[in-house]
């Protein structure tokens, strides 16, 4: 069984990620509700680029602290896999 795997930046991921939740509830609601299609699409772009910063977040902290720095081949491997979601 695998350990957990945290860093000092998942906490503030998982706040982050969570208020990008409470967004896109807010534009469900507000396309059910038929609010303008202006106000959904500014709501979007805050879920949107939440969720871009929080996946940034992880990689670039992956990439800081998940690579040896040895220059092991697994991990050139392991930094090629994560790059392909930049």
């Amino acid at each position: 069984m695998s350990h957990p795997h945290r860093h000092a930046t998942h906490p503030r991921m998982v706040a982050r990620l969570k208020r990008a939740e409470g967004h896109l509830r807010s534009v469900i609601a507000m396309i059910e509700d038929g609010k303008p299609c202006l106000d959904i699409a500014q709501q979007l772009q805050a879920v949107e680029s939440a969720i871009r910063n929080a996946k940034q977040t992880l990689i670039h902290d992956h990439m800081d602290h998940c690579l040896n720095a040895e220059g092991d081949p697994a991990d050139r491997d392991d930094l090629k896999a994560i790059s392909r979601f930049l």
